[in-house]
Order: structure tokens, then C-alpha cells, then sequence
């Protein structure tokens, strides 16, 4: 994705390694449009085998928000799945149809961050409703500006979330009534709440530490065997899902074959001597 420019995101490359993606609508809050899942999903998707890349760092343009969550304007046109012409609903079934499938197109197309072989660390600021909590919801880490303030928002919107918040929050979470009690009254909370109850990892006093703190942490995990990393990162999102057993088989399997890296020896040499190890790309 060298060169490869977007509409509503901007991609960049900070540092050796390391990848930052910013949803790039400030004047509007980083609302976000519907088209503006089959950008992320192409970015992400992308990133994930990106050889020149071991994290990423996900944030949002401006001083205002992460994302304010669906841009409800756009989204209640004429002719949207939120607003359906007449003629589109005439059969029930078929309409059902055409909903389900731009329903599992928009979650896949969420799902792709969660999905991304490299390691995510979501840096969240401002607005940071609807839709954001579900992006954040997939990413491996995340961090919060002292201002970032929070909501599950779909039920104002007439809707239950579907794209992440209420299968993936309740799993990150210490409290499923909490999840439960925020989601039904879509009610803020802040960054304070968010890290008692572990939804993010730790809160900086602005935005700008905030993702200084991300990139740093991406920076470090970016020393590491991308071999090891982003090995780590799939039997933790293996593991969440299953049981123990599970689990452990399917480290077995993998490690199997990831266990004949070159990286073993270099990292084994590197501590030894007391010196950063280098590593080929993945």
C-alpha cells in the first residue's frame, strides 16, 4: 500500500516499523460515513501483511474527537440500510436478505483490526461514541486522553449495536452488569470509569501524550521477533474464544513450525550480550 492515498484516512509511518492510521474527518468529529468501512478494511487488511510494518498505531484527526460515531446525517438518506426507499422493502425476505449481508460485510470490514496479524494500539480522544467503541473494541491495546469521553450509543438510535460492542466489550471488560447497564442507557462515561473497568489500559493527560505513549509502545513491540509478536497476538485472540485445552493444542500446532525460527538463536545472542537484536522481515 506504498503511495496509496484515502478519502477519509491517512496513513503514515512514523517511525521504523511502525504504522500510524488516523480516521481524517476533524471538521466533522471523525463522524463516520458507511462507505468509510471498505477504506479501513482495505487498510488494515493490507497493514496485516505488510512486511516494512510490526505495529500500528489507530487514532483520530483533531483536537475533538476519535470519532463522534456514525454520521447520522448521511446515514439516514433516502436509500441507506438506516432509510430504505419503499420499493427495497416490498418483499420482506429478500430485503432481510440484502440487511443481513451489508450487516456481515460491515462487521467483517470492523473485524479486519481485530483480524490484522500486526499488533493495534488504539489511541482514543474527545468524542468517542457509537461506532468508535466498537474500532477500539478490536484493537489489542488501548489508551485514553483525560478528555476522551464514552458511549454505546446505538440503542439512541433506535438500534442494538451489532458491529462489536456487545459481543467483544463484555470479554475486555471487569463487569458484564457495567456493560450491560452502559449499553442499555447509552450514557457517557469517562476515562477515568473506562480505566477502572480495564476498557483502556492507562490515560494520559492530553492527546498528545496519549499518542506518544502509543507510538512508544509500538515502537517497542517493534523490536521484538515479529515471529514471536505476532504469534503471541493470535493465540490470545485464539485462546479468549476457546477453552484451555483448545488453546494449548493450538499453540502446539503452531509453534511447531514457528518454533524453527532464526529469530530464537538471534534473540538468545542479543540477551547474552546485552545488545538489541535485529530482525528479518516477516
Amino acid at each position: 500500500m506504498a503511495g496509496k492515498t484515502y478519502t477519509n484516512f491517512a496513513v503514515t509511518r512514523p517511525r521504523e516499523w511502525v504504522a500510524h492510521v488516523e480516521i481524517n474527518r476533524p471538521t466533522k468529529r471523525n463522524a463516520f460515513l458507511e462507505e468509510m468501512r471498505f477504506e479501513l478494511r482495505d487498510i488494515f487488511d493490507s497493514l496485516s501483511v505488510d512486511p516494512s510494518v510490526r505495529a500500528i498505531v489507530f487514532s483520530g484527526a483533531g483536537d475533538k474527537a476519535f470519532s463522534a460515531g456514525l454520521d447520522v446525517v448521511s446515514a439516514n438518506k433516502e436509500g441507506t440500510m438506516f432509510n430504505p426507499r419503499p420499493e427495497d422493502t416490498i418483499d420482506a425476505a429478500r430485503h432481510a436478505v440484502a440487511v443481513r449481508r451489508w450487516a456481515q460485510d460491515f462487521q467483517d470490514c470492523v473485524t479486519s483490526i481485530e483480524r490484522c496479524e500486526k499488533p493495534v494500539i488504539c489511541v482514543l480522544h474527545g468524542y468517542a461514541f457509537g461506532i468508535a467503541v466498537d474500532l477500539a473494541c478490536c484493537a489489542d491495546i488501548r489508551i485514553a486522553a483525560q478528555d476522551a469521553v464514552f458511549s454505546v450509543k446505538e440503542v439512541d438510535l433506535g438500534i442494538a449495536a451489532d458491529l462489536s460492542s456487545l459481543t467483544r466489550l463484555p470479554k475486555i471488560v471487569r463487569s458484564y452488569g457495567w456493560v450491560k447497564e452502559v449499553s442499555l442507557t447509552a450514557r457517557v462515561f469517562d476515562a477515568a470509569e473506562a480505566l477502572e473497568e480495564r476498557f483502556v489500559n492507562k490515560v494520559l493527560p492530553t492527546k498528545a501524550k496519549a499518542l506518544e505513549e502509543g507510538l512508544n509502545l509500538a515502537s517497542l513491540i517493534s523490536e521484538k521477533s515479529p515471529v514471536a509478536v505476532q504469534g503471541t497476538k493470535n493465540f490470545l485472540d485464539f485462546s479468549r474464544d476457546h477453552t484451555v485445552e483448545d488453546g494449548l493444542k493450538y499453540t502446539a500446532v503452531w509453534n511447531s513450525a514457528a518454533l524453527q525460527t532464526k529469530d530464537i538463536p538471534v534473540s538468545f545472542q542479543a540477551l547474552l550480550g546485552k545488545k538489541r537484536a535485529t530482525y528479518e522481515k516477516l
